[in-house]
């Protein structure tokens, strides 16, 4: 068998693969509002994190904090013990926006022997961002909530809390809902046991999908982007060629079949794609180019997709593409491109900032270098060496190399990447300085403020971190994996300087960061436990509030107007040029110590750039020549069209060798010359015959050359026959 691999424009997207053993972002960070961990150290983690030497050295900007600073955030920090508890699992979770709302779930990892035992989930609730909880346990009865279920948090303020004990006289699981937050929480006995937890529509939390674990029904669904559930469905357990997609539009009322064959499917942006299961031996008799590739969708929105392709065997890398905006016909981006064994990528988009990806590759030396392209794809490049930092003298190449999925799973950092739309130009990221990534130094965290064109170094080792007040406001907490932590650092100027502060006088082992849902909270909670001598751990939560602490509003004064991609080094009037726009972005400055607030939005005016070349991809069949940069004819496209029959629609993709890059917003300039249009018609269809003085069958050229022919002929003959007559005269006259 091998896959066939299918896009549909128009509904949704994820990742999969022919031989998929894992899925990129599989196991992502736990969401900003929400956390989850085991306790219990790991001295060993990191393959000896302690061990590791340290980069390049660089200055790093240190402030100390005033003793009135001290004091207002001494009395802005509310800790909270969680006494008496025998669960080892511990989740907190910000509920909604601007609620203040906190939930803390202590359970178990054994719930068979606890819950026999007389054992409960203890449900922890706080009002006022963390200042003080209270135990609200009674309003789920004191019932043994499963630790891999844990919260699930919908849109607005909605919970759900899952409760599943399968023993035999239990007829299915029970749920506990709440559409305010947890003050009150409604008691649903279920028909069936869950497989896993309840999800919610991402914007209506009416609309739920629990999955049973009756696989035989239902082994895979996914929410559209609007109230269309999509369901990969079958009827036997064991073999996975026989599933269909199907999908349901009156909320599983009723299912009408997209496709069958289906070995996974999913969505992104505008795509839904799936991979199908077809005959090894192709109708010409040859096997597909692709046989047993493995491929993933690495991201995508409503114009474009990026896809991975492995090459054979265990290589570790392979191709990256990105398709058109229908996601029909693909382009090269990327070679080499680095997939590990675990079929994780570091592809990462920076959300920051219009166009902007970063990821990494295996070179040919077999090192690992960091790439980054502002074009979405176009051209890639390597990062620039960071301003504070440089390189010994043996390195012959100097760059920022980015630690993404591969070396979390490695346990070399413990976070990947940070950006956020509301931040304009902020990244945060893992990175270390040479001529490759190198799992031996000690990995330091630095910052751009331009969206990935300059960095600078600005924390040593690796921290967890979190970006509050859309960008005014960066806070870390150092890793340390056999130590306990008591210390915060805080930035107000976006990395360049840090504070530090001690928020407990009693040290605890970490165990996550977070805030609640966006970036215009001014609140972050640090949890974790202390050992006790009866050998289970005491759970601390501590809350800080820095709104205390930075009280003044911006102003007018505060913000500056900021050119994206204005360090790209183009020519005067192509300055700022990026997809065929420029972006002028109003922004905080960094030297002004102010809040943006919850009411900040991003404001940006936009302006059209004159096209190029480099606005235009080549199309099917063509390839951009080195000397010249036109799209030139490959010699092996026989003619200008391609055919693709999808639903029954064939497609007939003309072209003249240049396509516009998805997203594209460029005007004027650069036009490719005689443009055209595709047609689209039913499968089968062969194009209508067009005008007779225009075109001409080759029946009719036959004949029209054969009436040519003897007409000549004719003529000749007519010729010779005359001037023979004429001499014969001539002769008989003399």
């Amino acid at each position: 068998m091998w896959w066939r691999f299918v896009l549909l424009g128009g509904l949704c997207v994820h990742v999969l693969g022919a031989e998929s053993r894992g899925k990129p972002g599989s196991e992502q960070d736990p969401g900003r509002g929400q956390g989850r961990t085991r306790p219990r150290r790991d001295p060993g983690g990191a393959a000896g994190a302690s061990q590791l030497s340290h980069g390049p050295p660089f200055a790093s900007c240190r402030l100390p904090l005033t003793p009135a600073e001290h004091k207002v955030l001494d009395d802005n920090t509310h800790e909270t013990g969680f006494n008496g508890d025998d669960g080892s699992y511990v989740i907190l979770t910000w509920v909604g926006d601007g609620t203040g709302v906190i939930l803390v779930l202590s359970t178990f990892s054994a719930p068979i022997d606890s819950f026999l035992d007389g054992g409960s989930s203890r449900l922890y609730r706080s009002t006022d961002y963390g200042k003080s909880f209270h135990d609200i346990s009674q309003r789920i009865n004191h019932t043994f909530i499963k630790e891999e279920f844990g919260v699930s948090v919908g849109p607005g303020s909605s919970v759900i809390l899952t409760a599943d004990i399968p023993v035999v006289d239990n007829p299915g699981g029970i749920i506990f809902t709440s559409v305010d937050a947890g003050a009150t929480f409604k008691f649903i006995q279920l028909p069936f046991h869950l497989a896993q937890p309840i999800t919610y529509h991402f914007l209506n939390p009416d609309y739920l999908v629990a999955l049973s674990i009756d696989v035989s029904l239902c082994n895979q669904f996914s929410w559209s982007r609007h109230k269309h559930l999509c369901e990969v469905c079958t009827h036997t357990e064991d073999e996975r060629g026989d599933l269909l997609l199907k999908k349901t539009s009156d909320l599983g009322k009723t299912f009408a079949t997209i496709h069958e064959d289906i070995y996974s499917f999913g969505y992104i942006g505008a795509f839904l794609f799936f991979s199908v299961m077809e005959d090894p031996v192709s109708r010409t008799g040859t096997k597909p180019p692709l046989q047993n590739s493995f491929y993933s969708i690495l991201d995508g929105d409503e114009d474009m997709l990026f896809m991975h392709v492995d090459n054979p065997g265990d290589t570790y890398f392979g191709t990256m593409y990105t398709s058109d905006d229908r996601g029909i016909l693909f382009s090269k981006s990327l070679e080499r491109h680095l997939f590990d064994g675990q079929r994780k990528s570091d592809f990462t988009n920076i959300t920051s900032l219009r166009g902007v990806y970063l990821t990494n590759k295996l070179d040919l030396d077999g090192r690992i270098r960091s790439v980054i392209s502002f074009n979405r794809g176009g051209t890639w490049r390597q990062l620039n060496k960071p301003e504070n930092v440089n390189c010994e003298d043996q390195v012959k190449k100097c760059n920022l190399h980015i630690h993404g999925e591969h070396s979390r799973n490695n346990r070399l950092v413990p976070m990947l990447a940070l950006s956020e739309p509301t931040a304009v130009g902020l990244v945060i990221a893992h990175g270390t300085v040479g001529d490759s990534l190198s799992s031996s130094q000690h990995p330091d965290v630095f910052v751009s403020s331009d969206g990935g064109y300059n960095w600078r170094g600005t924390l040593r080792g690796p921290h967890h971190y979190s970006i509050l007040d859309s960008g005014g406001l960066i806070v870390a907490v150092e890793v340390q994996r056999d130590r306990q932590v008591k210390t915060i650092k805080f930035s107000t100027d976006e990395g360049q300087c840090w504070k530090s502060y001690n928020f407990t006088e009693q040290p605890f082992f970490f165990a996550g960061l977070a805030s609640e849902p966006g970036t215009k909270a001014m609140n972050v909670s640090v949890w974790g436990f202390r050992p006790e001598d009866d050998g289970q751990p005491m759970w601390v939560a501590v809350t800080i509030d820095f709104q205390s602490l930075i009280t003044r509003e911006c102003n007018d004064q505060d913000y500056e107007e900021w050119l994206a991609h204005a360090a790209q080094g183009a020519e005067p009037d192509r300055t700022g040029c990026v997809l065929g726009m420029k972006e002028t972005y109003r922004r905080l400055k960094k030297q002004s110590v102010c809040r943006n607030g919850r009411g900040f939005e991003v404001s940006k005016k936009q302006s059209s750039c004159l096209c190029t070349r480099e606005d235009y991809l080549c199309d099917y069949g063509y390839y951009r020549h080195v000397n010249t940069s036109e799209c030139v004819r490959q010699p092996s496209a026989a003619n200008k069209t391609l055919e693709i029959c999808l639903n029954g629609e064939e497609d007939e993709l003309l072209t003249a060798g240049y396509r516009k890059v998805p997203s594209n917003r460029c005007e004027g300039g650069f036009t490719p010359q005689q443009a055209m249009q595709t047609v689209i018609r039913p499968c089968g269809v062969k194009p209508s015959p067009g005008p007779p003085e225009k075109s001409t069958s080759s029946r009719e050229r036959l004949v029209l050359i054969l009436v040519c022919t003897g007409a000549g002929l004719i003529v000749l003959i007519a010729i010779v026959s005359a001037v023979l007559v004429v001499r014969r005269v001539m002769y008989r006259h003399r």
